[in-house]
């Protein structure tokens, strides 16, 4: 593997500005460190939940560039064509990608880290050796992800998710939803299992997303996973004020449904379907924190069961 420290820039400058105790030579590792958030455009992000969340953080709060990416190295052009702008009679812009950590400070002044920008299509285990190190010298003491995968839900009940981590106990407080399944990687998902590895607390949120919003921006997505991200953090990421789009968003989707026959059967039958998952199991939502919660091998058998009543209608 080639150097991961020569594939990014490190502004000592503005590390030693807000993380002073972190930019020391001698500083010792106590785990106490900043939350390193991530979340990479290129991947799967139904309803743009990743995406919508990081532009909330990034214009809503005060953010500092510390570390910069040679994404020259790491995309594939030709197959990720970078878009421009023709004006007429000449090239007026260029959507330059990225790749970069920034410290955020909280709506309370906390700091954080935030890894975002392009998904690498090259080099994936050098970039996860590259934030496996700053993990280390930023003495990151949680790192979270989150994006959002379509499933077969209505928007008209809570949002669920997938929480996972690298150890137990991390997300102890969540339901599977899954037994083992095969999917397609991301750099995202290699982080986190290399961090994992190494011994460092890793958890990602995935939020499921109506499949018929799949394609659009659903901003209720992003509330989502930011609030875990917060309950899980302790951060302050001033979700109050991206809820009212989500509210927003949420009565143009009801106008669309209610505008097309076809979608408000299909949003009906996937209520009953929720319904019916949710009273098998025993409760209202399945987000809902009532003790004690089902395992995994339980839901599943009642999922199954589920299913199959289905079929047999």
């Amino acid at each position: 593997m080639l150097d991961p420290q020569s594939i990014y820039e490190v502004d000592e400058a503005a590390v030693a500005r807000v993380l002073p105790r972190q930019a020391a030579d001698d500083a010792p590792s106590t785990g106490a460190g900043p939350v390193l958030l991530h979340a990479l455009d290129g991947f799967v992000d139904a309803g743009s939940a990743g995406e919508i969340a990081v532009e909330h953080v990034t214009e809503e709060l005060t953010i500092t560039r510390l570390v910069t990416f040679d994404v020259d190295q790491l995309l594939d052009y030709r197959s990720k064509r970078v878009g421009m702008t023709f004006d007429a009679d000449r090239w007026s812009s260029y959507d330059e990608p990225y790749l970069v950590v920034d410290h955020v400070a909280d709506r309370e002044g906390t700091g954080f880290l935030l890894l975002h920008g392009a998904e690498p299509d090259l080099q994936w285990e050098r970039v996860v050796a590259a934030v496996k190190g700053l993990v280390e010298r930023f003495d990151v003491s949680l790192t979270v992800g989150f994006h959002g995968i379509p499933m077969g839900v209505p928007h008209t009940r809570p949002l669920s998710l997938t929480a996972h981590g690298t150890r137990p106990g991390l997300v102890e407080d969540y339901t599977s939803f899954f037994g083992t399944v095969r999917v397609p990687g991301s750099l995202a998902a290699l982080l986190e299992y290399r961090l994992g590895e190494a011994g460092h607390d890793a958890i990602g949120f995935t939020v499921h997303v109506p499949h018929y919003l799949a394609q659009s921006r659903y901003a209720p997505a992003a509330v989502a996973a930011l609030r875990h991200v917060e309950r899980a953090t302790g951060l302050d990421l001033a979700t109050g004020m991206l809820a009212e789009a989500a509210a927003d968003a949420t009565i143009e989707v009801e106008k669309q449904v209610d505008s097309s026959s076809e979608v408000k059967a299909v949003v009906k039958a996937l209520e009953e379907q929720y319904d019916a998952f949710t009273r098998s199991v025993g409760r209202p939502s399945l987000l809902a924190e009532q003790a004690p919660l089902p395992t995994a091998d339980e839901l599943g058998a009642e999922f199954e069961r589920f299913l199959a009543q289905q079929d047999d209608d």
